[in-house]
């Protein structure tokens, strides 16, 4: 029997739609780790940049948004910044792997194990 008990033609032919689906997958990695998506909080005070695949790149930081007296207030401004790129990103990555998938729910982008990264 061939791959996962379909006879020989068809295996192979399901191993080389799994290639290609593999070789997409790496694509669209690649080209989200270039992609840049940024967000910001407090009217533009604090803006977060993040890449496609969910990765913090830079922190911007307006010089008058830094008070020594209220170092809070920066501080969640920023964790709104980096958690709304990061949401971003992860939308992002999400709808371009449905161009791949074609809407199946994989998790994590690894619901085949060693396809996906």
């Amino acid at each position: 029997m061939g791959f996962g008990g379909l006879s020989g033609n068809m295996g192979k032919m399901l191993m080389r739609q799994m290639e290609e689906m593999q070789r997409k997958v790496e694509r669209i990695q690649a080209e989200l780790g270039e992609e840049r998506i940024e967000a910001t909080a407090g009217g533009g005070m604090v803006t977060a940049v993040a890449n496609g695949m969910g990765l913090l790149h830079e922190v911007h930081i307006k010089p008058e948004v830094v008070d020594p007296d209220d170092v809070e207030m920066l501080q969640d401004l920023i964790t709104a910044a980096v958690n709304e790129a990061l949401s971003r990103a992860q939308q992002r990555r999400e709808e371009r792997m449905a161009e791949v998938t074609g809407g199946l729910n994989l998790p994590g982008m690894g619901g085949l194990p060693g396809l996906f990264g």
